[in-house]
């Protein structure tokens, strides 16, 4: 049997076929991913026994690779997305909802999924068992704000909050948004920053980040992609059809 080379290792050419690694200690797993997901024609998906383990891999394969969202370097020379779809880290019974930080993150990887061509999606086996949203739902519920474009801020509380976005006094974690006069304040789900977004009149006159610190504005961009504040609708046709659903299975009435 020939020696396991970490830097060209063997992969499955089809779904039958299974090949095993063996005699990884340590980092050298991550970086046979690392090499095995520049190799694949497509993208590669790690199922992890807990969220603990999955943490740990997505921190060693950004060391290997260059995460395109991170842009670090790389001793593979590649530029490899990287995706954590976090566990919810909640039990079925639980009296409150994940955090806001953890849907953001699996909002993230739902949305980029469908157009993903090459890298890697780092998943526990706990969050591979969760039903996710149709794929329709999260692409045809985002939203792109240009500068120059045109912005109704009442339009916009509207759809928002709709969306599951939540209208606070001072913009501080994912999922929020506030408006003072011609400036509304938005951290969408997804990002790792929040936006400022200046009006004149009903046009954006400018975007741009802020620190939600010292709520002082940093650099311009040229747009910006707001993704639904939940994985699924929260509005009156969603909550009806949860109801509907939920009498069907299990033939109780709910009031």
């Amino acid at each position: 049997m020939s020696k396991f080379d970490i830097f060209s290792p063997i992969i499955p050419v089809s779904a039958s076929d299974n090949k095993r690694w063996r005699g990884l200690r340590g980092s050298s797993l991550s970086l046979a991913v690392a090499n095995a997901a520049v190799q694949s024609k497509g993208p590669v998906l790690i199922v992890t026994a807990n969220t603990e383990e999955a943490e740990q891999l997505r921190r060693e394969l950004q060391f290997f690779c260059a995460d395109s969202f991170s842009k670090s370097s790389s001793d593979t020379g590649q530029d490899l997305p990287i995706f954590l779809f976090p566990d919810w880290e909640t039990l079925p019974y639980d009296n409150f909802s994940a955090h806001q930080d953890i849907i953001s993150d699996r909002l993230r990887t739902l949305y980029h999924l469908p157009s993903l061509k090459k890298g890697v999606l780092i998943v526990s086996v706990t969050g591979l068992m969760h039903r996710l949203s149709p794929r329709q739902y999260v692409l045809s519920n985002s939203l792109m704000l240009e500068q120059g474009g045109r912005f109704s801020p009442d339009e916009m509380r509207k759809n928002l909050i709709s969306a599951g976005y939540q209208c606070v006094d001072s913009v501080h974690e994912h999922g929020e948004f506030a408006v003072r006069g011609s400036i509304m304040d938005i951290f969408p789900m997804g990002s790792t920053m929040p936006y400022r977004v200046d009006l004149f009149d009903e046009e954006i006159e400018s975007l741009r980040l802020f620190d939600p610190e010292t709520q002082r504005s940093l650099e311009k961009v040229e747009a910006v992609r707001l993704l639904p504040g939940k994985e699924h609708p929260m509005n009156e046709a969603g909550i009806n059809h949860f109801r509907d659903a939920f009498r069907n299975t299990f033939d109780v009435d709910l009031r």
